[in-house]
């Protein structure tokens, strides 16, 4: 069972990794944020990103925890 959960953990962290890169992307000025303070509403694939970097994140501390919770035990 510990096994499943370390590659589950990992490639559940590629494609969190891969999601935030993806969005920082769009930002156009790097990794470090951008100046402007504009307000703007995500759309499509910009939207689905969004989401799903909270989907991953949140399957990436529910599989780091039932891990953590075996190897106690």
């Amino acid at each position: 069972m510990q096994t499943y959960l370390g590659i589950a953990e990992i490639l559940v962290s590629v494609l969190l990794i891969s999601a935030i890169l993806l969005q920082v992307r769009g930002q156009g000025s790097g990794l470090f944020g951008s100046a402007q303070a504009t307000h703007r509403v995500r759309r499509g694939v910009d939207k689905l990103l969004f989401q799903g970097t909270i989907a991953f994140t949140a399957i990436f501390v529910l599989i780091s925890l039932m891990s953590a919770r075996f190897i106690t035990s």
